[in-house]
């Protein structure tokens, strides 16, 4: 395979992706700053487990429905000017929303708007650099980057909060949400000094390397055969939407189970998804250093049935015991990273560069198509029941699943390695 660049084995390669790499990693601790700047003010002023869901539903919403759009547009379009575009567009309407709360005029359908429109956007971002980095990154060092990655995610997940407790409690939100313009332009500007490279795409059963106009339509229904034919990848959906549906709403309540179970406020809510990062940095780290079995999806079930024990035991913490509910989000959030990087890294290596950014975003959308559903039942039914519930249930559930699943010859397929074992 051919690319518009020069060969991602030169050294170059680590200046060029790690500069971008650390502009998108400010723009994603902005997007976090936000993201609990809004959930807290729902929290504070309603104190309602549904409005928290269909808050929660707004970020789902573009995951199912813009995300294989997006995957088939990536595949197409100028990679660098969609993540361009697309970080401009967040911070225009995070500005707006800034105004708004400033005017003091703002509204809970105002917030929800800007979570849906945040949330598109980031469909498009993600897909476009998830798609570009076995471009940018050497095959070999791939397993270490999805665990560099994972470790961001845990970094922004511990100062996030943090930091998001501590400015809501020293400013205005609008002031916490002007912060997400500055880290978005440091997120952009290294963007217009490097390449991203392009995939020539490949076309027919012809040898030629040609720019075809095709429609998008064509190139969605492509990747979507081409996921539906793969039968290993739709195990792996497959067990995704049954762990959504019960995950996702779960934690979309904690903000309810530590104020209401626990008796908490914003600065312990904070704290435990500051340990939630801490966890998540050291699993990141560890499966960076380590790389995992040398099936990665064996590391994967193995994580998940860990992650599932801690999901559990937030469910079954009592309200005097907050530190279980802590100990459990630090070892959902250890192997979080061990379940996600192994699966994308198998991905990054088996499936063809000029495919990705579709085979990607619909194993994305994929993965969240229940969770709308089960973000509609969590939060009439902890309004009328608890919000652990969903912890315990979602806990239990989890840890079956990868048991069940390792016992799956068709799921483990998809962890070997191409040479030895071809996508199709």
């Amino acid at each position: 395979m051919t690319v518009e660049s020069p060969s991602i084995h030169q050294t170059s390669w680590q200046f060029r992706f790690f500069t971008i790499w650390t502009g998108q990693a400010f723009s994603i601790l902005g997007s976090h700053l936000v993201g609990f700047a809004f959930v807290w003010h729902l929290t504070e002023t309603t104190g309602s487990a549904t409005v928290l869901t269909i808050g929660t539903l707004m970020n789902v919403l573009p995951m199912i429905i813009i995300s294989p759009i997006a995957g088939a547009l990536v595949d197409r379009w100028n990679r660098k000017m969609i993540m361009i575009l697309f970080d401009s567009i967040t911070a225009l309407f995070t500005i707006l929303i800034a105004i708004l709360f400033y005017l003091d005029i703002a509204q809970i359908w105002h917030i929800y708007l800007a979570m849906l429109i945040r949330s598109a956007c980031g469909q498009f971002q993600w897909a476009a650099i998830s798609a570009s980095t076995s471009l940018m990154v050497p095959k070999e060092s791939l397993p270490h980057i999805a665990g560099a990655n994972q470790a961001l995610q845990g970094v922004v997940n511990i100062i996030g909060p943090a930091l998001g407790a501590f400015l809501i409690a020293v400013l205005p939100i609008h002031g916490v949400l002007s912060i997400d313009v500055i880290t978005a332009f440091m997120g952009i500007v290294p963007l217009f000094f490097f390449t991203i490279p392009q995939p020539v795409r490949k076309f027919g059963n012809t040898d030629a390397t040609q720019k075809i106009k095709t429609s998008v339509w064509r190139d969605f229904i492509e990747g979507f055969q081409y996921v539906l034919t793969w039968k290993s990848l739709m195990g792996i959906i497959l067990i995704a939407m049954l762990v959504n549906f019960l995950i996702n709403p779960a934690f979309a309540l904690l903000p309810l189970v530590i104020t209401n179970h626990f008796s908490k406020g914003a600065y312990e809510l904070g704290f435990i998804n500051s340990v939630y990062g801490i966890g998540v940095i050291l699993g990141g780290l560890a499966l960076s250093a380590w790389g995992g079995f040398k099936n990665r999806i064996l590391t994967s079930l193995v994580a998940l049935i860990f992650a599932g024990g801690g999901v559990l035991a937030i469910g079954l913490a009592p309200s005097s015991q907050f530190l279980l509910a802590v100990g459990g989000m630090a070892l959902f959030g250890f192997f979080i990273p061990m379940v996600n990087g192994p699966l994308f890294a198998a991905m990054q290596a088996k499936v063809e560069p000029e495919i990705q950014g579709r085979v990607f975003s619909l194993l994305h959308a994929g993965a969240g198509l229940t969770s709308p559903l089960g973000l509609i039942i969590a939060g009439p039914i902890a309004d009328l029941t608890s919000n652990q519930l969903w912890f315990i249930v979602g806990g239990i559930a989890t840890i079956l699943t990868g048991l069940v699943a390792l016992f799956k010859p068709a799921i483990l397929e998809i962890g070997l390695d191409p040479e030895d074992n071809p996508a199709h």
